[in-house]
């Protein structure tokens, strides 16, 4: 059985919550909250309430058993990009994008109903 959770339009590059996301993934839940927690990156800490959140619902709506819970998918795709413009020399400009994540996490607890 599995449960999942969705953070979406997570301000912060994927390639940066990536690095965060690789560190967890296959892990089991009360493992990859320790690991978080002691991060200091700003993407463990939305990592880790979107890991909090799977756990929380499989624990509520499909009644899993916390202590056997494994994160067994953590994407992490690109979301809508903010276009800023930033003045150039000669009257141009040069277009910053200011990206956005979607993280989605599955828990599984390893047994097939």
């Amino acid at each position: 059985m599995q449960a999942r959770a969705v953070l979406r339009g997570f301000r912060m590059s994927p390639t940066k919550v990536r690095l965060v996301a690789d560190l967890v993934r296959g892990k089991r839940v009360d493992e990859a909250l320790a690991i978080l927690r002691n991060m200091p990156h700003k993407a463990a800490r939305e990592i880790y309430r979107t890991v909090a959140s799977a756990a929380a619902n499989a624990e509520n709506n499909f009644q899993m058993d916390r202590d056997d819970l494994v994160i067994k998918t953590i994407m992490v795709d690109e979301g809508p990009a903010l276009k800023r413009y930033m003045p150039r020399a000669r009257g141009r400009v040069n277009v910053i994008r200011k990206r956005s994540s979607h993280i989605t996490v599955i828990v599984d607890d390893g047994q097939e109903y």
